[in-house]
C-alpha cells in the first residue's frame, strides 16, 4: 500500500535530514519533489497544489529555519498536513437515535460493494449489532445469490428479494421488516452501472427519498484513483454521500484516491478493504496512514 509514494517521500526527506541548515532554497527543491511526487501518486492536481503551498507557508517560518533539527521540523509538517488532508480523525458511522440505522450502499459496478455489504455486517455483528442484508440490485446476474451466499457464509439474515419488484419497494418492504428479523442495522447492497448514468442515479434517489437513509456510502474502488474520486463527486453532488469506503486499498501502491477525496468531496473515508477476506475491512484513521506513508510504522 502506498509503496511508490513512500520510496519517493523518504528519499526526499532524507535529503533534508543530511542538510546541517535549511534555506528557502533547499526546502523549495523538496517541496518540488514532494509535488512531483504526489501527482506521480495521481493526486488530485488542486489538492497538491494547496497541499505543497500549506507546507511551504508552515516551512518556511523562521522557528523552523532557526531549529536544531530543521529537516525533522519539515517532515512533521508533512505529517501533520496529511493528516488534515485525510479528514484529521476517525469518523465513525452516525448510529445515533432509532433503530434500525440504514446503510445505503452506492457506487460503480466491480467496485467491489456486494462484498463490502459482507464485510461491513461482519464488522458490525463483531461490535455487538444485527445487522440484516438486504439485496436491491436486481440487474446485475447473481448479485442477489452472491449476497446470499455471502450471509449464509457468516450466519447473517438476507432479505428475500424478489426480481420482479422495484429496487425502492424492496429497500421499503425490508425496512418495515427488520423488526421481525430481529435486526437493527439494514445494509442496502444497491446496483451499480458501468458509468454514472440518469437511470441508475434516478433509482438511488428514489430509495434514498423511500427509506431516509441513516448513512449513505460510497464504495470506491482505491486502485482508479482520479477516477474514483470524479466518481466520488458525482455521487456526493447527487446523493450528498455521508462517506467514503475505499476498496482494494492493498494494490494501491500510489494512494491517490485516499488522498484526495475528502479534499474534493468533503466528505470522509470512513472504511478502507484490504483483502479478499471476509474480515479484511479497517476503519480508517487518518493519522495512522500519514504515518505509514511517511514510513514511521
Amino acid at each position: 500500500m502506498f509503496e511508490s509514494l513512500s520510496e519517493k517521500l523518504s528519499r526526499t526527506f532524507k535529503k533534508l535530514r543530511g542538510q546541517g541548515r535549511l534555506t528557502e532554497k533547499n526546502i523549495e527543491e523538496a517541496l518540488k519533489e514532494v509535488r512531483m511526487a504526489l501527482l506521480e501518486a495521481d493526486v488530485n492536481y488542486k489538492v497538491v497544489k494547496k497541499f505543497v503551498e500549506d507546507i511551504r507557508q508552515s516551512a518556511m517560518g523562521q522557528e523552523v529555519l532557526d531549529s536544531l533539527t530543521p529537516g525533522q521540523q519539515v517532515i512533521k509538517i508533512v505529517h501533520e498536513e496529511l493528516i488534515r488532508l485525510m479528514g484529521g480523525t476517525r469518523q465513525e458511522l452516525d448510529l445515533t437515535g432509532r433503530t434500525p440505522f440504514t446503510l445505503m450502499l452506492v457506487g460503480l459496478q466491480g467496485s467491489g460493494k456486494t462484498t463490502t455489504a459482507g464485510k461491513l455486517a461482519l464488522h458490525l455483528r463483531k461490535k455487538g449489532r444485527n445487522p440484516y442484508l438486504v439485496p436491491a440490485d436486481i440487474y446485475r446476474p447473481a448479485a442477489i445469490e452472491q449476497l446470499k451466499k455471502l450471509g449464509s457464509q457468516l450466519g447473517i439474515p438476507v432479505h428475500d428479494t424478489d426480481k420482479n419488484r422495484k429496487p425502492e419497494d424492496t429497500c421499503q418492504e425490508a425496512l418495515a421488516r427488520a423488526g421481525t428479523a430481529g435486526a437493527d442495522i439494514l445494509i442496502l447492497d444497491t446496483a451499480g452501472r458501468l458509468h454514472i448514468d440518469d437511470e441508475l442515479m434516478a433509482e438511488l434517489v428514489r430509495i434514498k427519498q423511500r427509506v431516509s437513509p441513516t448513512e449513505i456510502l460510497l464504495v470506491a474502488d482505491a486502485m482508479t484513483g482520479q477516477d474514483a474520486v470524479n466518481v466520488a463527486k458525482h455521487f456526493n453532488d447527487l446523493l450528498d454521500i455521508s462517506g467514503v469506503i475505499l476498496t482494494k486499498m492493498e494494490g494501491d501502491a500510489r494512494g491517490g484516491a485516499a488522498l484526495s477525496v475528502k479534499a474534493v468531496t468533503d466528505k470522509p473515508i470512513k472504511f478502507i478493504g484490504v483483502g479478499d477476506k471476509l474480515d479484511a475491512l479497517e476503519p480508517f484513521y487518518p493519522d495512522r496512514l500519514a504515518s505509514r506513508i511517511l514510513g514511521m510504522g
